[in-house]
């Protein structure tokens, strides 16, 4: 394992030794081989930044992925999961979460007003909390059931229009509204940079504004740059490609 990283030094360059490994076929290497080299990965860019490697969760993301791959992650001790649509997520998750109790399944794609109920019921973390009407509609299931997922904030550090989001000048104010408007406990910030831009500083937005507002919780870093989401201070890292395998083109 490559240990050439000065400690504070993380690029997007110097970080992902695993990319080549990865570059074989995914039928060619085990999913659980695949999962213990991202955690390896994680625990490296954790040291390096002179972090304890188990501050940073690992969110494995399962968008298209069968029950049969979910379950060698679960076989090789993978706790924490992420799902981009609730109506995926019935279909897999309800049966595999019965089986394996104690699962945590996040919600880290848009959420639909007319899936609030769906997701409340189904999902122990929502990340993607963008807008008023969500805020209040959640507030509202969540009084109804009972039911209390995680909720994180999720943040437009690039102002895309094309991307959901708040404004990171606006994140103050709603975070504001869901507390005391609604009565929600906001536990995090996400964000997803822009493609063609250096991630690095959309994350120290991300955890510069989760410092003003006293939130301990962020979910930012995928699998082309977590290490720098981690040396930024990232508590949950969404990786889906590096141990599951590419998505299939239609998805």
């Amino acid at each position: 394992m490559n240990r050439n990283v000065e400690r504070g030094q993380v690029t997007r360059a110097a970080q992902p030794c695993y990319i080549a490994r990865m570059s074989a076929s995914p039928d060619a290497i085990e999913v659980t081989a695949r999962l213990l080299l991202v955690r390896e990965e994680i625990a490296l860019a954790a040291e390096a930044a002179g972090r304890n490697p188990a501050s940073v969760k690992l969110v494995a993301v399962t968008k298209t992925v069968v029950p049969e791959a979910i379950e060698q992650a679960i076989g090789a001790s993978q706790r924490i999961f992420g799902e981009n649509r609730v109506q995926e997520a019935q279909r897999k998750w309800p049966v595999i979460k019965q089986r394996h109790p104690g699962l945590e399944l996040h919600l880290i794609g848009p959420l639909q007003t007319n899936k609030v109920r769906e997701a409340v019921a189904l999902f122990d973390v929502i990340e993607t909390v963008d807008r008023p009407k969500l805020a209040r509609m959640l507030a509202e299931e969540m009084t109804r059931t009972g039911c209390r997922p995680g909720l994180f904030v999720q943040v437009n550090t690039g102002e895309e229009s094309q991307k959901a989001g708040v404004a990171p000048g606006e994140v103050e104010a709603f975070v504001a509204l869901c507390r005391d408007t609604f009565g929600l406990k906001i536990d995090g910030l996400m964000c997803i940079p822009p493609f063609d831009q250096d991630p690095a500083p959309h994350f120290a937005l991300l955890a510069k504004l989760a410092e003003a507002l006293h939130i301990t919780e962020l979910s930012m870093g995928m699998s082309g740059d977590f290490a720098q989401a981690v040396q930024s201070g990232a508590t949950h890292v969404r990786i889906g490609t590096a141990i599951f395998g590419a998505r299939p083109v239609s998805a």
